[in-house]
């Protein structure tokens, strides 16, 4: 198993519900093939350049050790959640 970072970026007028309910999506699509072993909610912070005419997001990091083939569901549920703006992983050296 390698170890991973992913951040993701929801929309700012999420609620806490719906951004816990993410949060746990996320965590349970790694939790099916590998271990969560952190995750941290970093809050709303202002983007770079704007997203879907948003101009802050609210950012969570989760650290966790999967099979690669995690990545592809990952990849999959950023491009077809709504509440999600973007979304990134990358494999941590040890």
């Amino acid at each position: 198993m390698n170890s991973y970072e992913t951040l993701f970026i929801l929309n700012p007028n999420c609620t806490e519900e719906e951004i816990d309910a993410e949060v746990a999506k996320v965590t349970d699509i790694i939790s099916a093939a590998g271990e969560v072993k952190a995750t941290d909610k970093w809050g709303k912070r202002k983007l770079a350049y704007d997203i879907n005419k948003n101009s802050e997001g609210y950012f969570v990091l989760v650290q966790f050790e999967s099979e690669p083939k995690v990545l592809d569901e990952l990849n999959h549920i950023y491009r077809i959640t709504e509440n999600i703006l973007r979304g990134i992983y990358v494999k941590v050296e040890e």
